[in-house]
C-alpha cells in the first residue's frame, strides 16, 4: 500500500519523461552497437554507400535509356555515360589546381604577408610576437589536420586487399541495385515481423528518396558554385580563376561551410594580385554564393531531401569529421537527412507519409 501512496504522488510530467529517457537512452545504446558494428565493417559500408550514391546518379539516365533498349543495355550504357562524366569532372578539376599549383601556392603567401603585415601596421596594432605566434597556431593547425584527414583515410580504407574488396562490393552494388533494387529491399523487409514490415519499408523509402536527391542535387549545386565563382573572378580580373573555381567545386560537397571556405583561398589571391577593394569584392562574392545556395539553389534542386538547420549541418559535419575524417564531413550530411526524415515519419509529422502506415 505504502508503495502505490508513493507511485500515486509521482507528477504525470515525470513519468513521461522517465519513459521518454529510458526509451532514448535504448535508442541510443541500439545506434552505439550499430555504430561499432560498422566500424569493423567500414570499408564493405563504404563501399555499399557509395554504390547507393552512384545509383542514385545513373538510375534517372537507366529509366531514360530503358524506353528504347533493354533493362541491361540501358544499365550498361547508363553506368558508362556517369562514371566517365564523374572521370571527365575530376579530371578537369585535378588539372586545373595541378597546372596552377605553383602560382596559387606563391599568390597565397603573398596573400597572407599582406595579412600578416595589416595585422601589425592596421588598426589591431599586433606585435611581431603576437602575429607569429598566430601564424604558427594556424599552420599547425593545417598541419595537424591534414595528416588527420590522410591517416583516417588510409587507416580505414586499409590494404590493397581491402581496397579490392571495396571495390568489388561497390561494382556489383551499383549494378545489382540498378537491375533489381525493389526485389532486394522487399527480400530485405520479407525478413522482419510482419507487423513491423509497413513501417520499416516506409522507412527505407524515405532513406532512398533522401539520399537519392541530395546526391543529385549536390552535384548540381557543386557545379553551379563553381561556375558563380569562375565568373565572378573573370569580372573581377582575379588571377587563377579556373583553379579557384575547382577548389570551390570540391569544397561545394561539404554543405552550407565548404564552398565558403574555399572562396576565402580566392579572397587571399584576389588581396595579393588585386588589391584589398577587389578582395573585400571577393568575400561579397562568397555571400552571394553561400544565399545562392540556401535560398535558391538547395530549394530548387533539393527540394525536401535537406531540410536540415544550418547549424545542424555544421555541427553534424563537425561529428563526421572528429569520427571518419574527410570521408565523415562528406557523407554525415546525406545520412543526417535520411535519418532525420525517417524520424519525422515515425513520430507521425511527416504529411506525406502518414504513420502508422497501411499493412503491407
Amino acid at each position: 500500500m505504502a508503495d502505490d501512496g508513493t507511485s500515486s504522488q509521482i507528477p504525470p510530467t515525470l513519468t513521461r519523461a522517465a519513459g521518454i529517457t529510458w526509451r532514448v537512452l535504448i535508442l541510443l545504446a541500439g545506434l552505439v552497437v550499430v555504430g561499432y558494428f560498422l566500424n569493423l565493417v567500414f570499408p564493405v559500408a563504404l563501399a555499399l554507400f557509395l554504390s547507393l550514391l552512384v545509383t542514385a546518379l545513373a538510375s534517372p539516365v537507366m529509366n531514360l535509356l530503358g524506353r528504347f533498349m533493354p533493362k541491361v543495355l540501358a544499365m550498361v550504357l547508363s553506368l558508362v555515360i556517369i562514371l566517365t562524366a564523374i572521370v571527365s569532372i575530376l579530371y578537369v578539376v585535378v588539372r586545373s589546381t595541378i597546372a596552377e599549383s605553383s602560382k596559387l601556392v606563391a599568390s597565397l603567401q603573398s596573400g597572407l604577408t599582406e595579412i600578416r603585415s595589416w595585422l601589425k601596421d592596421g588598426p589591431l596594432g599586433l606585435t611581431d610576437e603576437s602575429v607569429n605566434g598566430l601564424v604558427t597556431q594556424a599552420e599547425a593547425w593545417g598541419k595537424t589536420a591534414a595528416e588527420g584527414a590522410l591517416s583516417a583515410a588510409a587507416g580505414e580504407l586499409g590494404s590493397l586487399g581491402t581496397l579490392i574488396i571495396g571495390g568489388s562490393v561497390f561494382f556489383f552494388g551499383v549494378i545489382f541495385f540498378l537491375l533489381s533494387p525493389d526485389k532486394i529491399w522487399g527480400w530485405v523487409v520479407s525478413w522482419l515481423p510482419s507487423s513491423s514490415r509497413a513501417t520499416v519499408d516506409t522507412s527505407g523509402r524515405i532513406v532512398w528518396h533522401s539520399i537519392s536527391s541530395y546526391t543529385k542535387g549536390i552535384v548540381v549545386i557543386a557545379l553551379a558554385d563553381a561556375a558563380l565563382v569562375f565568373i565572378g573572378l573573370t569580372i573581377l580580373q582575379v588571377p587563377l580563376a579556373p583553379a579557384l573555381a575547382a577548389i570551390v567545386f570540391l569544397g561545394a560537397f561539404i554543405p552550407v561551410i565548404g564552398a565558403p571556405i574555399a572562396t576565402f583561398f580566392a579572397a587571399i589571391v584576389a588581396l595579393a594580385e588585386r588589391g584589398p577593394l577587389v578582395a573585400l569584392l571577393v568575400i561579397a562574392l562568397t555571400v552571394v554564393v553561400g544565399s545562392a545556395d540556401g535560398h535558391i539553389l538547395q530549394p530548387l534542386v533539393m527540394g525536401r531531401a535537406e531540410n536540415l538547420h544550418p547549424l545542424a549541418i555544421i555541427v553534424v559535419i563537425a561529428v563526421g569529421s572528429v569520427t571518419l575524417g574527410i570521408v565523415g564531413a562528406l557523407i554525415a550530411v546525406p545520412i543526417a537527412a535520411a535519418l532525420y526524415g525517417v524520424a519525422k515519419f515515425v513520430t507521425g509529422r511527416d504529411p506525406n507519409h502518414p504513420y502508422p502506415p497501411a499493412p503491407l
